[in-house]
């Protein structure tokens, strides 16, 4: 393997960079050093798939282009699947619509043309690795159970049961139980409940969360002006409490 290391930093962020230009990963590597990133750089397609796959790789994200001598950024892309779930952004010269697409077909996270900024690009890898730490803290919850008193709720199969008796939720009252049982005791802003409903653009200031609290006391049997389960922090959010614990 014949990738080239900045020198490594606990903590820091680590980049692949796989482009024959030597020049553009200079550049790359300079301006996202001093941001806290370590950057690596191979400059053919084999040695971007040796060195994006190898054992014990760590990396956070790769650049790949897509023009490499030996192998084409499509082909390493294809070899770095078949190994890693790594987040890959194509970097193309060209900057066809197709070679976007097949890109993304393939296992591609993102796509920047050449003539990216550097503005642009950290904004994107800084998208990309936030996006691939969420879903490795999902798979890490997968087939979780989460108690709280007589609650039961399993990340893994999206149910809860309360004692004996299953609870019919909606996506978003799940999702929102789910959030306040893994705070249990702590209090959750609205701003992160909101958040952490998946693929639903609210804006932070969406009373629609009310309505869903509402909606999750009724099926807990529960009482806002004395609640065993939901308790209201005033100016706070809400916080999710053990009723055998009070």
């Amino acid at each position: 393997m014949t990738a080239t290391h900045s020198n490594s930093t606990a903590g820091r962020t680590r980049i692949l960079v796989i482009d024959d230009d030597k020049k553009l990963c200079r550049l790359i590597k300079d301006y996202l050093d001093p941001m806290g990133y370590d950057v690596a750089t191979a400059h053919t397609g084999p040695d971007g798939v040796e060195a994006a796959t190898a054992e014990g790789a760590a990396w956070h994200a790769v650049l790949l282009d897509v023009m490499l001598p030996g192998m084409d950024g499509f082909e390493v892309l294809k070899n770095i699947r078949k190994k890693s779930d790594v987040p890959v952004l194509m970097l193309t010269a060209r900057g066809e619509e197709a070679d976007r697409i097949v890109g993304l077909e393939i296992g591609a996270d993102d796509y920047l043309p050449k003539t990216f900024s550097t503005r642009e690009l950290l904004a994107r890898l800084r998208a990309v690795t936030r996006r691939a730490a969420h879903t490795a803290t999902k798979k890490e919850e997968a087939e979780t159970e989460l108690v709280v008193g007589p609650l039961r709720v399993n990340t893994g199969a999206r149910t809860a049961v309360l004692g004996d008796q299953a609870l019919t939720l909606t996506p978003v009252e799940y999702d929102m139980l789910a959030s306040l049982a893994r705070a249990k005791g702590r209090v959750k802003s609205r701003e992160s409940l909101l958040d952490e409903c998946r693929d639903r653009n609210y804006d932070v200031f969406d009373r629609s969360i009310d309505v869903h609290i509402s909606a999750l006391r009724k099926k807990l049997g529960d009482d806002a002006k004395n609640p065993r389960w939901i308790r209201t922090v005033r100016s706070a959010g809400y916080m999710l409490i053990n009723p055998e614990a009070e």
